[in-house]
């Protein structure tokens, strides 16, 4: 009776491994969508930059440099810009291969599995959600500097204070309105809302290089000496600390993978408006931090107001009032921006069945969520009413960078994942027998020019490369790709470890035998033949830029509070709680491919397996593996 109790038991804990497992199949035709595919390569671009340039130019700038890294605010941002420069370029990737809404989410889930693409969907939502809160937020908080706390005063002699810790020092009335206001200008219509961006972006741009050009004109590099602090007055933790919190000034970025699905040509736009968009903000914000600190010793930046209040101590009233119009327009832009991004990631998850259905409903005249606008909104106004800007700021950088890692970690599984049926069919070798043991001619491979170069790259798609076989003793099995998956898990949680030694008790002989042990994983995956399909963008030089991007990335969070990573937590646990209770019965995953992981394979069915498959002679063909 207990044997057959856990034999059930067992085969419940099965089935519910490979449920999490699934992956979602790519759609027929991606460019297929209910959604107004409208916007250009111009328009993607400066809704990236919109979404960047906000609070995180004209708040955050004066916050880091006053309480966490001084003059090194610049390379705060430096270090900031970089890391999300490798994952933006991961992104670019994905967006080319999977042009749908629904960003790092769907991303992972096509190549990942469901379970992670659902934690890195929640987290998107938080995201989000606290980005157009904490904008909305910063948005008053300078208006309010701007009218000498008129805002305030008179919120609080209406309202009375907020006592609790976690929250504000008054409810912010004004954030909570402006979140309400800004929802219902998205429901116009895509094409309305990006019009309104660009003017206000252009206007933006070019009050920061108004802001560059007097800054510099008016720089001190006695501001730098080691009489008003140095260059460095908090030491480099103080700059690994400003880059964990100046990571929040990126996040931005992913509206444009959001955008995927309204973009007319994304496989174009997408790579282009990444890259072009994130270089020109990072030499913003550096330029912009240099200029600040040099104008004023660091210890005297005001951290609500820094750039006007900068200006203002220099008499140049004229730049003190340029600068307040483009901070209320660049904080503008940020919120529509996140507003814009986070009904397009509710929308996909809801599609998926991953969330609720009336989520995914499309509007037949403006073709844009509706309902999901209004929760997205509503939700984001609350935070703001209620919450204290710089919790809302730390609070988010964790799932951010969390969706970065597991982002760059599906890069590497993606290419060197074996080919699909449809990728077969795409390089006419649909129905062919392609097993590693024989040609589709059944001669042996034994030499990989006795078949094409073409076919031979599909054969050995995800198995060990014929000059790597004598790695066949570590990662010989079955599955081909799941040496690359395990190897990709081990260097992550490897790094996880090596930064939090690092930040808390480094032991000179334990760091060596963890860098070793993440070089031996990039080996590993190195040795194995990468997929042979070709996007319009990859990412260069896979797997070392998206290792380096896991590696970024956890250094930055091993440098988050330990309360924030406890509220993480709770936001995880409710998280857990809807796709137990919810998705993982409504998942369109489910429906379409059972409850079995599909012929991608999931990080958690493929990490499972009892073998590193790659090569040997108990191969299956592809394509008998596609008809599984």
């Amino acid at each position: 009776m207990a044997g057959a109790r856990r034999q059930v038991l067992a085969r419940v804990a099965q089935g519910l491994w490979l449920r999490m497992g699934r992956t979602r199949p790519l759609d027929q035709d991606p460019l297929d969508t209910q959604l107004n595919r409208c916007l250009s390569t111009l328009d993607i671009t400066l809704l990236g930059i919109g979404h960047m340039v906000g609070a995180g130019m004209y708040v955050l700038t004066g916050t880091v440099a006053r309480e966490l890294a001084g003059g090194a605010t610049t390379l705060s941002f430096l270090l900031a810009g970089l890391t999300s420069f490798l994952a933006a370029l991961c992104y670019a990737e994905f967006g080319t291969r999977v042009p749908r809404a629904g960003s790092a989410y769907l991303y992972t889930y096509v190549s990942v599995g469901e379970f992670w693409a659902f934690v890195i969907g929640w987290n998107i939502i938080l995201e989000h959600m606290i980005g157009a809160a904490s904008v909305a937020r910063a948005w008053s908080g300078y208006l309010d500097s701007i009218l000498g706390g008129a805002v305030s005063n008179n919120t609080i002699a209406w309202t009375g204070e907020m006592h609790e810790k976690l929250l504000g020092r008054y409810p912010d009335l004004l954030a909570f309105s402006i979140c309400i206001a800004f929802s219902l200008l998205l429901a116009l219509g895509v094409k309305t809302s990006v019009y309104i961006n660009n003017a206000l972006t252009v206007l933006n741009l070019g009050v920061i290089v108004l802001v560059i050009v007097v800054g510099f004109s008016y720089a001190d590099p006695e501001n730098w000496s080691a009489s008003k602090g140095g260059f460095m007055p908090y030491g480099f933790s103080g700059v690994l600390a400003g880059a964990a919190t100046c990571f929040y000034a990126f996040v931005g970025f992913d509206s444009i993978s959001s955008s995927s699905e309204e973009a007319r040509d994304p496989t174009y736009s997408i790579p282009v408006a990444t890259i072009l968009s994130m270089t020109l903000v990072a030499v913003g914000y550096v330029l912009v931090s240099a200029a600040l600190t040099l104008m004023v010793p660091y210890y005297k930046i005001s951290p609500d107001a820094a750039l006007p209040e900068a200006f203002g101590a220099l008499n140049l009233s004229w730049a003190k009032y340029a600068v307040a119009v483009g901070a209320l327009c660049g904080m503008t832009t940020s919120l529509l921006g996140s507003l814009f991004t986070l009904p397009r990631c509710l929308y996909a998850m809801a599609q998926d069945g991953l969330l609720f259905s009336f989520l995914g409903n499309i509007n037949a005249k403006t073709q844009i969520p509706i309902a999901n606008l209004i929760v997205s909104g509503l939700s984001s106004a609350v935070i703001a009413l209620l919450f204290d800007l710089e919790t809302l700021v730390e609070f988010m950088s964790i799932g951010t960078l969390l969706a970065y890692t597991i982002v760059s970690a599906a890069v590497i599984i993606l290419r060197y994942r074996p080919a699909t049926s449809e990728e077969l069919r795409a390089l006419g070798l649909g129905g062919m027998d392609i097993s590693p043991e024989s040609s589709p001619g059944g001669t042996p491979v034994t030499d990989p020019g006795s078949i094409s170069s073409e076919v031979y790259e599909v054969v050995m798609a995800g198995r060990l490369k014929a000059r790597h076989t004598w790695l066949r003793w570590l990662v010989g099995g079955r599955a081909p790709g799941s040496a690359v998956v395990t190897s990709t898990a081990l260097y992550t949680i490897t790094a996880a470890i090596l930064c939090a030694h690092i930040s808390v008790a480094p032991s000179p002989l334990l760091i060596p035998a963890l860098i070793i042990f993440m070089i031996i994983c990039l080996i590993v995956i190195w040795a194995h033949q990468q997929s042979p399909v070709r996007p319009p963008f990859r990412a260069p030089f896979v797997p070392l830029l998206p290792a380096i991007s896991i590696l970024a990335n956890v250094e930055l969070m091993v440098h988050l509070n330990a309360l924030t990573w406890a509220r993480f937590a709770v936001w995880m646990a409710l998280g857990l709680v809807v796709y137990l209770g919810y998705g993982m019965r409504h998942s369109q995953a489910g429906c379409a491919i059972g409850t079995g992981a599909d012929s991608t394979g999931g990080l958690l069915a493929s990490a499972s397996s009892a073998h590193w498959g790659s090569t040997g002679p108990d191969h299956q063909s592809i394509v008998s593996r596609e008809g599984e």
